[in-house]
C-alpha cells in the first residue's frame, strides 16, 4: 500500500484425444498450483502478493503460472504445509484482538488509526465490511518495543478527536498495500501505470491520460481486483469504492505517481493505435454507400414531355394525384353512357 513428478506406468503410444495438449513439465495454473500447495484459492492468491509463491508470467499470455520448481522447493520444507499456512493466515478483528490479547474496541481503535494495516477484506451477507489482518504481523506489532502503551494505556486525546470525527484509514491502508502488491509483478511500465491507474476514479485518470488510445491501452491493462458480489450488485458498488482513492492527499499522490508513471511509459514505447482506416473488401461498398440511392447512369435519363423537364409518367401520376390531369377522352364517354 502477490512439481511433483508422478511416476505413470509406461503406456502404449497413443494420440491424445482431441483438443488434449500434453506438455510434460508446463508451469501450473493458479488453481493447480493451489491444489499442489494445499491451499484455498484466496490463501494462495496472498501467498503470491507476499513473495511466498514465486510465479512467472505465461508466454501465452493467459496470466501468471508457477513454475513446478517451486512447488517442489515449496514442498520441501520440513514444516509443509503449515508453515506455508501460517505466513497467509488472516484473521478478523475478534481473532486478532486474542492473537494481541487486547479488547476488540481497542483493537478497532488501532486499526482506524492506521496502526495496524488489513490484508484482504471481504462483505458479508449485511454488506459489512469485514477486514482481515495477517495473523504473524499482529504477532509482531503485540511484542514490539513501542507497542506496550499503545496496547495498555489510554488513547490519546488527539487520537480520540481523530476517531469521534470519523477518522477510519483502514481503507486507504489496504489500497496503499494493494498497490504495492500489484506493482512488484508488474515489469512494463505501461502496466505500472495501469496499476495505479486501477485506484483513481475514471474522470481523474481522464484528466490525465487525456489521448484516448493510450486510455484504452492502460484500460486493457489494468489488473484484475478481488470480485465482491454479482457485477452491478450493491455489493459489488461498495466494494468499487473501497477499492477508488476518496482521501484528497491519497487521489493527490496517485495522480502525481500516474502522471510519472506515464511519462515513463511513453517514453519506453508508444501505446498501440491504428495506423490507417481499414479500407471496405473491393466487392463491398461501405455502409453509407449502401444506403445512399445511386443515380442513372447520363445516357439513360428518362423521355420528357414538351419543355417542362419532368417525365411523361411521373407527370400524369402528380397530375392525377392533384386532381388537376382530368381523365382520357374515352374514359369520360364511357361514364356519359352510364
Amino acid at each position: 500500500m502477490s512439481g511433483v513428478s508422478i511416476t505413470r506406468p509406461a503406456q502404449t503410444a497413443t494420440a491424445p484425444p482431441t483438443g488434449t495438449i500434453r506438455t510434460p513439465g508446463a508451469p501450473f495454473t493458479p488453481s493447480r498450483a493451489a491444489r499442489e500447495l494445499g491451499l484455498k484459492r484466496r490463501e494462495f492468491d496472498l501467498a503470491v502478493h507476499l513473495g511466498c509463491v514465486r510465479t512467472l508470467p505465461d508466454e501465452g499470455g493467459g496470466g501468471r503460472r508457477v513454475d513446478r520448481d517451486e512447488i517442489h522447493r515449496l514442498r520441501n520444507d520440513a514444516h509443509f504445509p503449515e508453515t506455508l499456512r501460517e505466513r497467509v493466515r488472516a484473521v478478523g478483528t475478534a481473532d486478532g484482538a486474542k492473537l494481541m490479547d487486547v479488547t476488540p474496541t481497542r483493537f478497532t481503535r488501532l486499526a482506524r488509526l492506521g496502526l495496524v494495516t488489513p490484508v484482504t477484506f471481504y462483505l458479508n451477507r449485511y454488506r459489512a465490511v469485514v477486514w482481515l489482518y495477517l495473523a504473524d504481523e499482529l504477532r509482531q506489532f503485540a511484542v514490539g518495543k513501542d507497542s506496550a502503551p499503545l496496547l495498555t494505556g489510554r488513547t490519546s486525546r488527539s487520537q480520540r478527536d481523530q476517531l469521534e470525527a470519523g477518522l477510519d484509514l483502514r481503507p486507504r491502508n489496504w489500497r496503499g498495500r494493494q498497490l504495492g502488491f500489484l506493482l512488484r509483478p508488474a515489469d512494463d511500465p505501461w502496466a505500472r501505470a495501469a496499476v495505479v491507474a486501477s485506484f483513481l476514479d475514471p474522470a481523474q485518470v481522464a484528466e490525465i491520460v487525456d489521448d484516448p488510445y493510450e486510455r484504452a491501452h492502460v484500460n486493457r491493462l489494468r489488473p484484475e481486483q478481488p470480485a465482491h458480489g454479482v457485477p452491478g450488485s450493491p455489493t459489488a458498488g461498495l466494494a468499487e469504492r473501497i477499492m477508488t482513492a476518496d482521501d484528497p492527499d491519497e487521489i493527490l499522490w496517485l495522480r502525481a505517481d500516474l502522471t510519472v508513471t506515464l511519462a515513463e511509459a511513453r517514453d519506453h514505447r508508444p501505446a498501440p493505435r491504428p495506423t490507417s482506416e481499414q479500407a471496405p473488401p473491393a466487392h463491398e461498398a461501405p455502409e453509407q454507400d449502401r444506403a445512399r440511392p445511386v443515380p442513372p447512369p447520363q445516357d439513360s435519363r428518362p423521355e420528357v414531355s414538351g419543355q417542362s423537364g419532368v417525365p411523361e409518367r411521373t407527370r400524369g401520376l402528380l397530375g392525377r394525384l392533384s386532381g388537376r390531369n382530368p381523365r382520357p377522352a374515352r374514359d369520360r364517354k364511357r361514364a356519359a353512357r352510364v
